[in-house]
């Protein structure tokens, strides 16, 4: 009878299948795709398939997305974080979502993204980041995407100063790729409240673009500037003494005058 059992148990483990990981309690899954929307969560689940395409995390409480956040899911392709709490994207916190093709970061708190956070993201064609608290954007956040085919940036309170110069450069070569353009608006300073960023000009940065200096000049200032005090400094000296001797020569020779 033991002679069969082996056999017997190896048959058995073929027929039946391997377990699939435990879908979170907080969600609802229907593989590929998991939806953990409106569950009140405040970090992303582990507990998730590898399979996973589709992720939903819209309306919960998510503030930070810390290092390697969806690293256990290689093969998601949409991911959506709309209506969270957002202030933080790590550096590091998309790490393996090569495969990633569409990213909702809408209505959070953003402020600040670089663009060291999009670049495993090398097969993103959609990226949604309305309705943050972005008052500007780095132009390599979006030079980190080359396979960006559309763009939402609308309900931003953008600074529209000079260091708005790299985003509009992007945004006047991408117009096909811009989404909602109407809705890019200026909110500093307040002269132009509400003024389309996508109506400026060539002109309107003629200013920034004639003040803006290269590294170049400024090492240059920090080389003259130190060189030009010194300089002064042996100059003042230099027409000090000479002032002291020839003062002391003129009284030397009224002294001898004098007799």
């Amino acid at each position: 009878m033991g002679c069969w059992r082996s056999p017997v148990l190896a048959v058995l483990l073929l027929l039946c299948p391997a377990p699939c990981p435990a879908c979170p309690a907080a969600c609802r899954c229907s593989p590929p795709e998991v939806d953990c929307s409106e569950r009140g969560l405040r970090e992303v689940p582990w507990s998730l398939s590898p399979n996973t395409s589709t992720l939903w995390l819209g309306y919960n409480f998510i503030t930070v997305l810390g290092p390697r956040s969806f690293a256990l899911l290689p093969r998601l392709r949409l991911l959506s974080l709309l209506h969270n709490r957002l202030e933080l994207i790590h550096s590091q916190a998309l790490l393996g979502l090569g495969l990633l093709q569409e990213l909702d970061l809408s209505h959070n708190h953003l402020t600040v993204l670089t663009p060291e956070t999009f670049l495993p993201l090398s097969s993103l064609a959609t990226l949604n980041l309305g309705s943050n608290r972005l008052g500007e954007l780095e132009p390599g956040v979006l030079d980190a995407l080359p396979q960006l085919r559309a763009l939402f940036l609308q309900d931003n309170p953008w600074v529209c100063s000079c260091s708005i110069l790299p985003l509009w450069r992007w945004l006047s070569h991408n117009r096909g790729k811009v989404r909602e353009k109407s809705l890019l608006l200026c909110r500093v300073p307040e002269l132009l409240s509400n003024y389309p960023i996508m109506a400026f000009g060539d002109e309107s940065f003629r200013q920034c673009q004639d003040t803006s200096l290269s590294p170049q000049h400024y090492i240059t200032f920090f080389i003259i500037g130190p060189i030009s005090f010194i300089l002064s400094i042996f100059f003042c000296t230099f027409m000090g003494s000479l002032v002291v001797f020839y003062h002391s020569l003129r009284r030397e020779s009224h002294c001898w005058r004098r007799p």
